[in-house]
């Protein structure tokens, strides 16, 4: 059999079946070891439909949009749409979206292939390739091309998701650090570079090309820019555009690197360095000013009455449910400036669906900040402020356990852990329990753990084992989830739950903390329309949202109205 013919084979089988192993290959063709080489340079490398999965599995990229649909068709429909004249429109509808583009590009490639056998190279590029594809993958990630040694991603397409800008920043930090110990050959042991950059904004995204080969790519301003903001870059950095950093300030630490004149491009472009993700948990602690609170007194004092109770010694438990987007932050929040404002202690979790199956990474990072831990500080220097803290609370008899979770060296003094995985596991869960409530019974404490709706096992199974033992201890414990998730606790008189905070005080027409007067005709029209949708879709909200920019607008004030 024909080598072309092998490939076409291959190729449908990819198309049909979307994953292929090596071995079936060789079985089902009789292929040896440099044939089959050739026929993944041919897939893989030349016509870019697949990819090598550790080694073992073929795995189909290729576009299964317009262009797979031709090749099942007839030669008179294959011919229509080729001309133009298709005979579904939905074959090549196109959808509007907003969207985050990254680039990323290899440093030095050109000096690579000066350096390197042509094998060699193309065994480095393909690594990259498939280091690149992994981690992006994590963060659902959508590769629209490989550009030689660049790659075109979107976040937001083929799925959207809330955090698609932080969701590409992240993959970019990762693929920096992950890069960063990879070498380019035993001859040339030097670690590969990248660029990256990020910017977002709207396009439209559907089917481009002719004749029989198609992509689905996005077209407008965006991906020039995200190009643009690409190239920019020193070696192993990320740099975004101003619109991205906007909807990633409270997530990463981002450095001015100044406005650029770019080609294509009229206006100057302000580009941020992204320089690490934020150790704050909230969200909100990084902004410079928030707007007044409006309509959640009911909620607002719900918490600040449990805060009182636990002053007096009686632990509670609140668990706010709503919807996203609805002000399950800000509401913590707002608590946490109160309680702050006292000099108490304040702990702040936020789960994250990256961890989701990542045990104990969680109580980890808790413990880490309960300790004071920095980037700066050795193994000693972390294992002489756990002795201290330990000390404090005379709870070391637990300092094995906490060495052992937070993978530190244990001091020769202390006996070595002889327990199995679970049993140490429980163990370790039961210390810290007892370290927080020692720390709560020195001071009234405040624990906010959000987004409970991704949290992992472990963390569930911690708290459950705090809630049990929460009720005598000066401790209140701040729960935020979505409604989708079911707490697993049952009632205690400790226990108070504000379910569905979705709602709108009626009170809020009258726009107090704003300050906005006498409301006109179009703001109460908007308002109007947006109270029939809150409380069941998020477009409520930010049709609500629009009504109350509108208004402020109009009277030359630049309020972002915080509502919920």
């Amino acid at each position: 059999m024909k080598f072309s013919e092998v490939a076409a084979q291959t190729i449908d089988w990819l198309q049909r079946d979307g994953r292929v192993s090596y071995r079936a290959l060789k079985r089902e063709f009789d292929l040896d070891d440099e044939f089959l080489e050739d026929l993944k340079a041919e897939i893989i490398d030349a016509k870019r439909l697949a990819i090598d999965e550790d080694g073992k599995v073929l795995v189909w990229t290729g576009n299964d949009g317009l262009a797979s649909r031709v090749q099942r068709l007839g030669s008179e429909e294959q011919r229509q749409i080729v001309t133009g004249q298709t005979l579904d429109p939905r074959l090549t509808a196109a959808e509007r979206r907003q969207l985050t583009v990254m680039f990323c590009d290899l440093v030095g490639s050109t000096a690579l292939s000066a350096r390197l056998d042509p094998e060699e190279l193309r065994d480095i590029i393909r690594a990259y390739q498939r280091t690149c594809a992994e981690v992006i993958q994590r963060h659902d990630g959508y590769i629209a091309q490989y550009l030689g040694d660049g790659l075109l991603v979107y976040f937001g397409y083929p799925t959207a998701y809330e955090d698609d800008a932080r969701r590409a920043v992240r993959a970019g930090l990762e693929i920096v650090e992950v890069l960063r110990n990879r070498t380019v050959g035993a001859q040339h042991a030097a670690p590969l570079q990248v660029r990256i950059g990020v910017h977002t904004g709207l396009v439209v995204v559907g089917d481009i090309g002719a004749g029989g080969r198609m992509e689905q790519l996005a077209l407008g301003e965006t991906p020039n820019i995200a190009a643009r903001v690409q190239g920019l870059a020193d070696p192993n950095t990320v740099t975004i555009s101003a619109a991205t950093q906007r909807l990633v300030e409270s997530a990463f630490e981002c450095q001015p690197f100044g406005s650029h004149i770019v080609k294509g491009i009229d206006a100057p472009i302000a580009i941020y360095r992204v320089q690490s993700e934020q150790q704050s948990a909230s969200p909100l602690a990084v902004r410079s000013t928030l707007t007044p609170l409006v309509g959640r007194e009911q909620e607002v004092g719900l918490l600040l009455d449990r805060w009182e109770q636990i002053r007096e010694g009686r632990g509670q438990v609140v668990l706010l449910s709503g919807e996203a987007g609805i002000g399950k932050s800000r509401l913590a929040y707002t608590l946490r400036e109160h309680v702050t404002a006292e000099g108490s202690l304040l702990f702040e979790v936020r789960c994250s669906p990256y961890h989701q199956q990542s045990a104990l990474y969680l109580l980890i990072d808790v413990l880490q900040r309960m300790l004071l831990f920095t980037r700066q500080d050795s193994d000693t220097e972390k294992v002489a402020k756990l002795e201290r803290a330990l000390a404090l609370y005379k709870t070391q008899a637990s300092l094995p356990l906490f060495t052992a979770l937070l993978s530190l060296p244990t001091p020769s003094q202390y006996p070595a852990l002889t327990l199995t995985p679970q049993k140490q596991k429980e163990r370790t869960l039961q210390a810290l329990v007892q370290l927080l409530l020692a720390q709560a019974e020195r001071q009234a404490t405040v624990s906010v753990w959000e987004d409970l709706h991704w949290a992992d096992p472990s963390s569930l199974e911690f708290l459950t084992l705090l809630i049990e033992q929460i009720a005598t201890a000066k401790l209140l414990l701040v729960l935020t989830f979505r409604p989708e998730f079911t707490p697993p606790w049952k009632p205690r008189s400790h226990i108070s739950q504000e379910e569905g905070i979705s709602h709108i005080q009626q009170g809020l027409i009258e726009y107090r903390g704003m300050g906005a007067g006498i409301l006109g005709p179009h703001f109460l029209a908007l308002l109007s329309e947006a109270y029939a949708k809150v409380g069941r879709t998020k477009e409520g909200l930010d049709l609500l949202s629009e009504a109350l920019t509108t208004v402020n607008k109009t009277k030359e004030r630049w309020y972002e109205a915080e509502l919920y």
